[in-house]
């Protein structure tokens, strides 16, 4: 009985803490957070729309290092906001390697 509530118990456990996983991993984190302005694609268009954003594919962007493009998410550059305070360094890092594949 008490090894079938220690399973019980760790199964609860397991279930709590993926939300919070599956909210670090990069395609979580680019929907939450970039997508509303990059799109889906990163195109810079959501439905057509041109949002003003940089498009992601674009030769501008993916030159930049991955120390350039975290610089500009924590930090913020032109019309994009900074996220520092609201990712921690290791979702932005995670955010400009997801990014540097939209190629």
């Amino acid at each position: 009985m008490k090894a079938i509530i220690s399973m019980l118990v760790l199964g609860l456990m397991v279930a709590l803490a993926l939300p919070a996983l599956a909210q670090d991993a990069p395609e979580a984190l680019y929907k939450a957070k970039c997508q509303a302005c990059h799109g889906p694609e990163g195109k810079g268009t959501v439905a057509g729309i041109k949002m003003g954003a940089k498009d992601f594919r674009s030769p501008e962007i993916q030159k930049l290092t991955e120390t350039e493009m975290f610089t500009s998410v924590k930090n913020g550059k032109g019309k994009m906001t900074k996220f520092d305070g609201k990712l921690t360094d290791d979702q932005i890092k995670s955010l400009v390697k997801f990014v540097h594949n939209f190629k």
